[in-house]
Parts: C-alpha cells; sequence; structure tokens
C-alpha cells in the first residue's frame, strides 16, 4: 500500500500537424500524447525546426524558457526530446541526457519510485518500480520502451496503472538509457535475457508484459 501524493498526468487525444516532416512530427506528438508538453510549445517548435542542427536549439530553447517558467516537467522532457535528435558524437549529447536525467530525480522525487538496479552480465539493468496508489496489487505490469528508449519516458504510463491499482516495474534493457551510457551494455536482440532477469530479481512469475 502507498500513501504517496502523486501528481496527475492527463493524454491528450489526437495526431497533430505540427511538421510537415513526420522525422519531427511524430517526435513531436511523441511527447505531446505522453503528457509532457504544452500543445502551444510543440506548435511554436514545429514552426522554428527545419533540420537536426534546428531540433537540438529549439528544444533546447523550450526547456530552459520552462525551467525559467516553473515548468519542470515540461522541461525535463524538453531536454530529453533535445537528446534524442543530437548526433552520438556531438559532446552535446551526453550533458542533456544527464541534465534531463538529474531534472527527472529532481521533479518526481516524492512520488514514491523505487529505483532498482538489477544485476546483469557484469553489470546493471536501470529499473524503475511505481506501487499501486491504495490498497493491494491487481497485479503487476512489466514494462519496457523499444530500441534506445529511456524507462523514464513512461512514468506517465507507469502512473496511469499505478492509479488503478497495479505495481508496475519499468526497465532499460541493453541499448538502452543508463544501462547503454552508464553501464556500457549494447543493444542485443535476444530480449529475453534481460526480461528473465528482471522477472527473476524481483521474484515474479505472472506479469503482464509491455
Amino acid at each position: 500500500m502507498s500513501d504517496v501524493q502523486r501528481m496527475e498526468f492527463t493524454f491528450p487525444v489526437g495526431y497533430h500537424g505540427f511538421h510537415k516532416s513526420q522525422v519531427f512530427n511524430f517526435q513531436l506528438n511523441r511527447w505531446h500524447s505522453f503528457g509532457y508538453a504544452r500543445l502551444e510549445d510543440m506548435q511554436e517548435a514545429g514552426r522554428r525546426i527545419s533540420s537536426f542542427a534546428d531540433w537540438k536549439t529549439e528544444m533546447v530553447r523550450q526547456a530552459d524558457k520552462a525551467v525559467s517558467e516553473g515548468r519542470l516537467v515540461n522541461a525535463t522532457f524538453y531536454y530529453r526530446a533535445a537528446e534524442f535528435y543530437t548526433f552520438e558524437e556531438d559532446p552535446d549529447k551526453v550533458q542533456l541526457y544527464d541534465r534531463f536525467a538529474w531534472l527527472f530525480n529532481r521533479v518526481f522525487r516524492d512520488e514514491g519510485i523505487e529505483r532498482v538496479d538489477v544485476p546483469y552480465e557484469g553489470a546493471f539493468l536501470p529499473a524503475m518500480r511505481v506501487r499501486p496508489v491504495s490498497g493491494p496489487a491487481r497485479g503487476t505490469i512489466l514494462m519496457h520502451g523499444g530500441f534506445d528508449s529511456f524507462i523514464e519516458e513512461f512514468y506517465s504510463w507507469m502512473w496511469y496503472f499505478a492509479t488503478r491499482g497495479y505495481e508496475v516495474i519499468g526497465f532499460e534493457g541493453p541499448g538502452q538509457g543508463a544501462a547503454r551510457r552508464k553501464h556500457g551494455l549494447a543493444l542485443d536482440y535476444r530480449w529475453e535475457k534481460p526480461v528473465n532477469a528482471v522477472l527473476n530479481h524481483f521474484g515474479l512469475q505472472e506479469v503482464t508484459l509491455l
């Protein structure tokens, strides 16, 4: 049982035409639909972006503006958005990741998120555990993202399920987030391996895997 008072998220309905290129439009819709971005910010960003360099500049500008206005949830994920299309050889990529991770932990520090490092092949898989808001858990949902996503991106989803009585555990597998950046684990198509490691670490036998 948890008595943590968690923040609220809303999930906007619809897919917007923020940008004529789907390379940029999809990502702008992504942050908006997850409940992390204001509509007017994504509309403005769409008008100002015409290249990957513009993307980084604009999303950092949006993030810095959000910080100055005290909109820290927006700022957190605008830094993540900026990092997403920053190329690997750009030193700003690591700095943007670190800024995103630090701000996420600051913004959500009172949300009852339990951070766990799951041992894996001489390193660790970062995991986040969110318990149901009240009462015994109706079940456990195990979540992971796709390709090179970060598990923090899915916190609004984890919140949604926790407020409806589920225990939610999210993790980063090899090639994702801190598993790659901090623990050096490269992407591995054999995804059953990290899933098995997480299930065993938490002693889970029956879960819904998302």
